[in-house]
């Protein structure tokens, strides 16, 4: 049963195929209706999306238990692994099911708060980025949307990857132990300024690209002199879709500590990332204010590598989805509210002053 992939891409490449049809026609819509004049994006228009994001990956999860609980019942491979456990009663057989249709959809809301709460780091970035290339509120938009879209076409390569590697027990002990290292830095490294100027891919860039010294609107690239110039605006992208490759090598392997399950990890990912647009036009002013959370995120990540290397093993193949989820829900409760409780002095009045 710990083997047995209840998802497998063979059998459910059309559900791959409607959801991706799915996002891509969210994303024209937002593009094409409600973004097609640049805009500043408002705090109340910023909430609205943050809550209609949610409330789709919420009815997602919902059909998807739905579903589960009617499909697994049936599943020719699930019926075959429970019989070579000696499971061969009905109702033997149709609580196994219902315990993994509840399993499977736990998993997905647990993937879905753990990508949530390590995008934070990815707004902490927007913020200083964004201010370092002077790109005026109502451009910000524009580049979230390319940079997320290319973050979702590097998220499947990298889910991709990691399904064929995670089959391998030493993947899964390297990837824990890099997850583990990870939280124990952001807990005791000193916070470093991010500095676009010297990251290596916008050096290699401006080597071949020239580049405007100024914005022209919106555009990413203009001619002059029949000579194909980059606007800051194009670099400024680069930079977020390079940060947002670093940041998907924590996350990645920290949703597949969670589920063994392709589907679970995609939909889940997906769903988190369709969303930080919305979430960094609400928490960009006041992101300064959660300086604790990077302390939650540290533990959280340390936790998920714990379960990667030894609790999923301790507790016979797999640590209770359930406790994980509440694990992870207090640690991100409790920075908040620290945070709060005590604020930073010096933090005060400076968005994005914790980037990091």
């Amino acid at each position: 049963m710990q083997n047995l992939i209840l998802f497998p891409i063979a059998d459910y490449w059309w559900l791959y195929g409607l959801f991706t049809l799915f996002v891509l026609g969210m994303l024209a819509l937002d593009l094409g209706v409600f973004h097609r004049d640049a805009h500043v994006v408002t705090v109340k228009e910023a909430a609205g999306w943050s809550v209609a994001w949610i409330s789709l990956a919420m009815i997602f999860a919902y059909g998807f238990w739905q579903y589960s609980l009617w499909k697994f019942p049936q599943y020719p491979p699930l019926l075959d692994a429970l019989a070579a456990q000696g499971v061969t009663s009905t109702a033997a057989i149709a609580a196994e099911a219902s315990r993994l249709a509840n399993q499977s959809a736990l998993e997905f809301l647990t993937g879905f708060v753990v990508e949530k709460a390590l995008s934070v780091d990815n707004i902490f970035v927007f913020v200083v980025v964004f201010s370092y290339f002077a790109i005026p509120a109502k451009y910000q938009h524009r580049v979230l949307f390319y940079g997320i879209l290319g973050a979702l076409f590097f998220r499947i390569i990298f889910i991709s990857l990691g399904s064929v590697l995670m089959q391998y027990e030493w993947v899964i002990w390297i990837f824990g132990v890099f997850l583990i290292l990870t939280g124990i830095k952001i807990l005791f490294a000193p916070e470093k300024p991010i500095e676009p100027e010297k990251n290596p891919i916008i050096r290699l860039l401006k080597k071949f690209l020239p580049i405007t010294p100024s914005l022209d609107g919106d555009k990413f690239f203009l001619r002059k002199n029949n000579v194909l110039h980059a606007t800051p605006l194009f670099v400024c992208l680069v930079f977020i879709e390079v940060t947002d490759i670093v940041f998907a090598v924590d996350s990645v392997p920290a949703i597949f500590a969670i589920t063994k399950e392709p589907l679970i990890v995609f939909t889940s990912n997906v769903f988190a990332i369709l969303g930080l647009r919305a979430l960094f036009f609400l928490l960009a002013g006041v992101m300064h204010k959660f300086w604790a959370l990077k302390f939650g995120l540290g533990l959280i990540l340390a936790f998920v590598g714990l379960k990667m290397v030894y609790l999923n093993h301790a507790f016979g193949g797999k640590f209770p989805i359930t406790w994980s989820l509440g694990i992870i829900g207090i640690l991100l409760a409790l920075s908040v509210a620290w945070s709060l409780a005590f604020p930073k002095k010096a933090e005060a009045g400076a968005p994005g002053a914790a980037a990091h």
